[in-house]
């Protein structure tokens, strides 16, 4: 058995559903669970709806509900242009649900109308995929995965219970393989305990797929995007950019922390637990052979990763007296409240130095949160480049006419804050 992911932009419109088809025909004799997220753009315009739902404005919320409608009936009448009544039916059910979202907003209960909301995303996409393989004469059935992806109550960012969804996912699946070879369910959506709808945070479908797949103990997990597989840098900022035909999990998941954006940070830790190789394939061009990662790859290639638009705030004590763990432990506790994720840090005697992405940094909170025991200074629109696998060759390349702020350097990775 394999699980199959496809993410938003391949099922973005009428030709990329019928393209998804015609991959899962392909494979129609195997026993299949396929994650489908939401359509496109689909999570932004449900973001939206929450927006204007937060501030009540009845008339934005009618027009970003229409567009959302229309979005997805333009979609239906290409690929049912005899119309497809029981899909209709399913589908004017959530639209319905949606539009009755609006009078039910609770500003103390944000995060919980949020996810409820957005999870509408992924149930229509899957619904409407469902019955065009069903239409293509591919047998599946349809599986809503908030009745077994179970979580704590953190709604946006929910904790997966893996045992209890473990258990869950085994009892529903082995029964409905047995009618059918393939199961259409959802990415990034699950429920608490007391039903209520949460979601693993975005771009968490890749996740839900190693869920299934660990849960399921498949075969393998292959994720379908618009790239022929990983690269050892964005082939968007280097155009001689290398496809890796393997990677290690080890690798995968450090370059995941450093900031690559193919694969989710969650996606490979369960996959490791149970040795599940992971495929990064295209969908546009399904016949290549991708990225497989795995236990035993070997990479040696120099992959790097540039962040932009970052801040470095330094913190320098005022007495000149040492940063010792108890400061260091007031300092984390701080950026938590501020919800500032670090991306690098390094520490002195009497400094400590912290990476932000710009938009994460709010100038008053920080003075507010430090000034009266240190000194803050900040550098603006510098670069945080990291390498794995590096080489005397490549740092020069990318460091060539740059001030380097900040460095650090393990056996296998070097990174550097740039201005």
């Amino acid at each position: 058995m394999q699980v199959f992911k496809f993410g938003g932009a391949s099922v973005k419109d009428a030709d990329a559903v019928k393209n998804v088809t015609n991959i899962v025909q392909s494979f129609a004799s195997k026993k299949l669970v396929i994650i489908v997220s939401a359509m496109g753009k689909t999570t932004n315009k449900l973001e939206a709806l929450i927006e204007a739902s937060a501030k009540q404005n009845k008339a934005l919320f009618d027009q970003y509900f229409l567009e959302l409608e229309d979005y997805h009936g333009q979609i239906v009448e290409q690929l049912f242009p005899e119309k497809n009544d029981m899909l209709n039916i399913q589908l004017g059910k959530y639209f319905s649900e949606i539009n009755r979202m609006f009078v039910q907003y609770k500003s103390h209960e944000h995060n919980a109308f949020y996810d409820k909301m957005v999870a509408f995303g992924e149930l229509l996409s899957t619904r409407i995929v469902e019955a065009h393989l069903e239409k293509s004469n591919v047998k599946s059935a349809w599986l809503d995965a908030s009745k077994v992806v179970i979580t704590d109550d953190k709604f946006r960012a929910a904790t997966v219970d893996m045992s209890l969804t473990e258990k869950k996912i085994q009892e529903a699946c082995t029964v409905v393989l047995r009618m059918h070879n393939i199961i259409i369910t959802q990415g990034f959506i699950g429920s608490n305990l007391k039903g209520l709808q949460t979601t693993l945070g975005r771009e968490g479908s890749d996740y839900s797929g190693a869920i299934f797949a660990f849960c399921l103990n498949a075969e393998s997990l292959t994720i379908w995007k618009d790239v022929e597989g990983m690269y050892n840098a964005d082939p968007k900022s280097f155009p001689n950019a290398e496809k890796l035909n393997e990677i290690s999990y080890k690798d995968a998941i450090e370059l995941s922390y450093y900031g690559a954006s193919v694969i989710h940070p969650k996606t490979i830790q369960p996959l490791q637990n149970r040795e599940i190789p992971l495929y990064v394939k295209s969908f546009l061009n399904p016949k290549l052979t991708g990225t497989v990662i795995k236990k035993d790859a070997i990479n040696k290639i120099p992959c790097y990763i540039i962040k932009q638009n970052q801040v470095l705030v330094s913190l320098s004590t005022k007495n000149f007296s040492f940063i010792a763990e108890k400061n260091l432990a007031e300092i984390f506790d701080k950026y938590d409240q501020l919800d500032m994720k670090i991306n690098i840090m390094q520490n002195s005697a009497v400094n400590f130095s912290a990476l932000f992405d710009e938009k994460q940094f709010q100038e008053t909170k920080v003075l507010e949160a430090f000034q009266n025991s240190y000194a803050v200074r900040y550098n603006e629109n510098v670069e945080l480049i990291t390498i794995r696998h590096y080489n005397s060759a490549i740092i020069e390349e990318l460091t060539a006419g740059r001030e380097i702020l900040l460095e650090q350097r393990t056996r296998e990775t070097v990174r550097f804050v740039v201005r």
